[in-house]
């Protein structure tokens, strides 16, 4: 009996070693991507549907995880007026920090004025047309009907996160209503959220080949000439978003709930990479709802902010949009006046909540808004197509960062959080069992979590 008592602990640390070689492989990966993509250009190129297939495993999850996520979230709240005051203040602050992400973009994109003296070519007049189709004629009220899925089933099938979240409110509402009759079934979806993490758990081990093929396929098809005429516009983001990062949303985090942005990012760093090599921040959205639960925040507002700030909490893309348009407009030699940038701007505030923090729809959505709002500049959408893949990262690390900051912020002026966890999680003294991802399905993977949220 001792005996059989005494070999659990073992596995345990097994798999943290493990996820610490997959993370160390997914590094790896990239670099031999990188080094594939010069020597061998033509094979790299044909190596994409790699990192296609890789992401596409991960977007394939995002429904269920969403809708598990709200339920269990709202679900779990016995008043719905909390909920009502977490997603109230949760969406006033999404759009307060995207109208900021917006000026800052725009303050940037004139001081910089990146688009003077480069020109189209036919080859890119032609790869902008293309990025316009399908995204140019969507109105604002295309984009709210849009929200409504046509069956609740085809929420799940269609890949749009807004729809699914629609289902999941109704769903966490009417569980909600149900009270006590309802609580079996909000226990078969936790059961079912389990299965979603383990099935996560079981992808992420093709993260290292899904890395290595979109890196090498990027480099393969791009080379070093596109990375150094479009020099300017892509560091020039990069460094606007690293200052809204630490300045504005630093700023807020230490006034607000007294953490170093510092020691929450350094929380989140498996994540960044995980990002950086998908280039997508959906691929890290399970592993994000299971660090804010362990960091102490409660379920119920980790439940409701998370997937919300997704769809509306963009700042990266935010940042992107106006930037991009004035590098276009500059490029066509049309630069745009100020009263057309503040107009602008007004229109990306709606047309930017509509871009899923998916690789390619920031393109789509400045191709799509260009369309709706300058139509002569979309031509130019083509000169961004060289370097979108590398902007897409900053673009979907600086929405994930805006996320996390987001949650915090949220369960401190919710009072949803355990301030003294959270001090100890950053500081390193509690840290995050990579296990738990399986095993409790990002449920909170300490007891003392969940006693902060019953105590709530």
């Amino acid at each position: 009996m001792s005996t059989e008592t005494a070999q659990p602990p073992p596995p345990p640390p097994a798999h943290r070693d493990r996820s610490h070689y997959l993370y160390l492989a997914v590094i790896g990966a990239v670099l031999v991507g990188v080094v594939v993509g010069f020597a061998a250009p033509g094979v790299a190129v044909e190596l994409k549907p790699l990192g296609t297939g890789f992401v596409n495993l991960i977007k394939m999850m995002i429904a269920p995880v969403v809708f598990c996520t709200i339920v269990l979230g709202i679900g779990s709240v016995r008043k719905a007026a909390k909920v009502g005051a977490v997603g109230g203040l949760a969406l006033g602050y999404f759009l307060l920090m995207s109208t900021v992400a917006l000026a800052i973009g725009l303050v940037v994109g004139n001081l910089l004025e990146p688009g003077s003296g480069l020109h189209l070519t036919d080859t890119l007049r032609h790869a902008g047309e293309a990025q316009a189709k399908g995204a140019a004629h969507e109105s604002t009220s295309d984009f709210v009907l849009g929200i409504i899925p046509t069956t609740i089933v085809s929420a799940f099938t269609g890949g749009q996160v807004l729809q699914t979240l629609l289902v999941a409110l109704l769903t966490g509402f009417a569980l909600q209503a149900m009270g006590p009759m309802g609580e079996p079934v909000l226990r078969g979806i936790g059961h079912i959220q389990k299965l979603v993490f383990r099935i996560l758990a079981m992808i992420m081990w093709a993260a290292p080949v899904g890395a290595f093929g979109a890196i090498a396929a990027l480099v393969g098809a791009t080379g070093m000439d596109a990375l150094k005429s479009l020099a300017v516009i892509m560091l020039g983001f990069y460094v606007t978003c690293l200052i809204f990062v630490v300045v504005v949303l630093g700023s807020l985090l230490r006034l607000v709930a007294g953490v170093n942005v510092f020691a929450l990012l350094k929380y989140l760093g498996r994540e960044f990479l995980l990002i950086l090599s998908t280039s997508s921040s959906e691929s890290a959205l399970p592993r994000l709802i299971a660090k804010m639960e362990h960091l102490g925040v409660s379920k119920p507002v980790v439940g409701i902010t998370v997937p919300t700030g997704y769809s509306f909490n963009l700042d990266g893309t935010a940042i992107y949009l106006t930037m991009s348009s004035l590098f276009v407009a500059e490029a066509m030699g049309n630069p745009l006046s100020l009263s057309q940038q503040v107009s602008l701007l007004l229109f990306m505030i709606v047309a930017s909540k509509g871009a899923a923090g998916v690789t390619g729809a920031g393109l789509a959505t400045l191709a799509g808004g260009l369309q709706s709002h300058r139509p002569e500049l979309v031509d130019g959408v083509g000169l961004i197509v060289g370097i979108d893949r590398f902007m897409s990262e900053a673009r979907a690390m600086t929405n994930f960062a805006g996320n996390a900051v987001a949650t915090v912020l949220v369960g401190t002026w919710t009072k949803e959080i355990d301030t003294a966890r959270a001090r100890e999680v950053l500081a390193g003294r509690l840290p995050f069992e990579e296990t738990s991802l399986a095993a409790d399905a990002g449920h909170g993977a300490a007891p003392s979590a969940q006693g902060a949220v019953a105590a709530a």
